[in-house]
């Protein structure tokens, strides 16, 4: 028997990285997930994971797009119970003087696009079907929802955005609708750039990532499952709403001199 066993989840930004893994890991507790993503790869899971996912290519920076994917999981198993707002792109962490001022706008609308109006998209898509089963939505944010250096200008004003939106809705949905947030640190996957700023995918950990983070390890991705689970679980996580839990491999307690006490610097 599973944490998640009856519980039907959209879950956006399917197709790779951390979403796959969790994809993956709520199935295995239990759960139908509709699994959307812009890429053709979310199509995959349907082969590795059979009938418990129903993926979904579409652009759910469009509302077209994310009335598809409720309307799948409602038409498919009859409810949604969590919604997961997980698909995002980066601007390589470009800083502000470096974009052209005439591509500002459109950079602006693309990475604003994908990684704040699409959750709020979803949610509005969802919404009646999440009250009605008194769910849960999850919203991926970001060391960058919380912290400046994470990204450039516009990626870190778009997590705390994503912060700001998960506080919000929990207010907003409150008591029907518990709204929680993860925030990642360094992950080991590729995002997507800022097509307008001729960005094409990039790995997100740099070379010697890891001598920086006060665990001196890079996680992998499945080290992200347990905290989405304990969030979609209505048992482990039912005093939880308005919270955005960290999990940054202690980015946020890192030291000036050093990244943890007893690390060794040579």
């Amino acid at each position: 028997m599973g944490t998640l066993d009856g519980q039907v989840v959209v879950f956006t930004g399917a197709g790779a990285g951390i979403g796959r893994s969790v994809v993956t890991r709520f199935v295995g507790e239990g759960a139908k997930v509709v699994a959307v993503d812009i890429s053709e790869h979310v199509t995959e899971l349907a082969d590795e994971l059979g009938h418990a996912v129903l993926p979904i290519v579409a652009d759910i920076a469009t509302w077209g797009g994310n009335v598809v994917a409720a309307q799948a999981a409602l038409d498919t198993w009859g409810t949604i119970d969590v919604f997961v707002g997980n698909a995002g792109i980066t601007d390589g962490a470009r800083p502000l003087e470096d974009i052209p001022g005439d591509r500002l706008p459109e950079a602006f609308d693309q990475l604003f696009g994908v990684n704040v109006l699409a959750p709020m998209l979803g949610v509005r898509a969802c919404i009646d079907a999440l009250i009605e089963s008194h769910g849960s939505i999850i919203l991926t944010g970001s060391f960058a929802s919380t912290q400046a250096g994470g990204g450039g200008a516009l990626y870190t004003a778009s997590k705390h955005a994503v912060h700001g939106l998960v506080r919000q809705l929990a207010f907003e949905l409150a008591p029907d609708v518990r709204v929680n947030g993860v925030a990642p640190g360094v992950a080991p996957t590729r995002l997507r750039g800022i097509d307008a700023l001729g960005q094409t995918s990039a790995d997100s950990v740099l070379d010697g990532t890891e001598r920086a983070l006060p665990t001196q390890q890079i996680a992998p991705v499945s080290a992200y499952d347990g905290v989405f689970t304990m969030l979609a679980s209505r048992a482990d996580s039912a005093a939880m709403t308005g919270s955005m839990v960290t999990v940054d491999s202690g980015l946020s307690i890192r030291g000036i001199g050093k990244p943890g006490g007893r690390v060794d610097i040579g």
